[in-house]
């Protein structure tokens, strides 16, 4: 039930107002003046405020400007005796919804206080549908529509606040540095250094002094004593990537590490006490390399604390249009239009399967951006690879994989969207016609946001 507050310095305005609301099922709130209705706000939630605009000492103005700071969220209706173009532009101007003339007509007032109360609603349901996803499925830049991406951002704010060591296993491309960034930003060390380093992409020497440091004269080209990323890093996050890359020989140092927390610098003799934490990642089984003698068993369980796994996006279809809209807004920056996608193209984006993953699909975006010239992405402004690959045979999407893993107010939200925009272009983006078309009123025709 609708709580609304009345507020007018004559009291058979306040009784007629009264008793027609109550009849409608609205719950009401009195004020004589506008003193009064502001101290009212500051003790009662209210989801709507009608309030005369001519009253002493405290006008409707101050009410509508009270209202804004106290309860932003709730609506404003302004009733005047004194109707002129000038009056409607500045309330108007004060964030109100709507304003009624008196003489009222009773049923254009209630007309008014109905659609308020939708666009009210409409707008609370988008803020709380928001604050929802970024608060459960949004981290640091994750999506997690699915269940399987949902339980690793459960294991991240679990993992976060403590000094575990992390093993973060995944295909290339799923997204494991994204995860440990996130790790690091939820720590306590969040305030100092994230380091990463890719173990694959560096011969063992280089590895080593990169790691560890060196000291003057350590090799040929060692001019000066140099920390490693170990020291560089000391009291925040190292991040090694592709751990499976990593040499033996280094293997049984970074072993050490873990076990006593101090490091040497090649070249020297000299232990020096470090306070870092390490995440690791590989795309490789460590188990199989463990078996060929590849991976010291006991340094897979010093790093393997904590296991989380990032599933391929092919086993997570509900991720992907999540992703694209994702990759659509952060390409085309906050506040422009977001680019609309055919169904043809989320038909195509959704078939796929991704060998690349996430870093795919985010290239796949960029490209079809780059080449869009009516703000709609459509199946020919994909990478042809993406065309090809569904011509050679793509995973196959039945109504139930299209939904599997979505909550009910996200698909709702998704089919209320293209509906929206399908009347919408029938009736050449006039929204007016598109409402009566709907048989809704004009404030509720808004497109809802993508869910990211």
């Amino acid at each position: 039930m609708a709580k609304i507050l009345l507020v007018d310095d004559e009291p058979q305005i306040l009784s007629l107002l009264s008793s027609l609301l109550k009849t409608e099922g609205y719950e009401i709130v009195l004020a004589s003046n506008g003193a009064k209705a502001i101290e009212i706000m500051r003790n009662v939630t209210i989801d709507l405020i009608v309030t005369d605009m001519r009253m002493a000492p405290v006008n409707g103005v101050e009410v509508v400007r009270a209202a804004r700071d106290i309860q932003p969220q709730a609506a404003v209706i302004v009733l005047t005796a004194h109707g002129s173009v000038e009056t409607a532009v500045e309330t108007m101007k004060s964030g109100v919804f709507d304003y009624v003339t008196k003489p009222f007509k009773v049923d254009e007032l209630l007309i008014t206080i109905q659609r308020a109360l939708e666009y009210k609603r409409a707008v609370s349901e988008n803020v709380e549908l928001k604050e929802e996803l970024i608060g459960r499925y949004r981290l640091e830049n994750i999506i997690a529509e699915s269940s399987a991406m949902r339980s690793v951002c459960e294991m991240i704010k679990r993992v976060a606040p403590t000094d575990a060591t992390v093993l973060i296993v995944g295909d290339s491309g799923t997204g494991k540095e994204l995860v440990a960034k996130a790790i690091h930003m939820h720590s306590r060390r969040k305030d100092r250094l994230f380091l990463a380093i890719n173990c694959a992409a560096m011969p063992e020497t280089l590895l080593e002094s990169e790691m560890f440091g060196y000291m003057k004269g350590a090799f040929t080209g060692a001019s000066a004593n140099k920390d490693g990323l170990f020291e560089t890093a000391n009291g925040g996050t190292l991040f090694l990537d592709e751990i499976s890359a990593m040499p033996l020989s280094l293997q049984g140092k970074l072993l050490r590490v873990l076990q006593e927390k101090e490091i040497r610098r090649v070249g020297g003799n000299v232990n020096i006490p470090i306070d870092v934490r390490i995440l690791a990642a590989t795309n490789t089984s460590l188990d199989r390399m463990i078996k060929e003698g590849k991976f010291r068993e006991d340094l897979f369980y010093r790093l393997s604390v904590i296991p989380i796994e990032i599933k391929p996006l092919r086993e997570r279809p509900e991720d992907i249009l999540p992703l694209v809209y994702h990759f659509i807004r952060r390409e085309l920056g906050e506040g422009r239009e977001l680019a609309k996608v055919t169904p043809e193209a989320r038909n195509v984006l959704e078939r796929y399967p991704w060998p690349g993953n996430v870093r795919e699909l985010e290239n796949a975006i960029k490209h079809a951006l780059t080449f869009t010239q009516d703000g709609r992405i459509t199946p020919e402004v994909l990478p042809p690879r993406i065309l090809a690959g569904m011509q050679t045979g793509a995973r196959p999407v039945s109504p139930v994989d299209a939904t599997r893993g979505q909550s009910l107010k996200v698909f709702l939200r998704e089919k209320e969207r293209e509906l929206l925009q399908n009347v919408l272009a029938t009736n050449n983006g006039d929204k007016e016609k598109a409402a009566k078309a709907l048989n809704i009123s004009l404030a509720t025709l808004t497109l809802p946001d993508p869910v990211l």
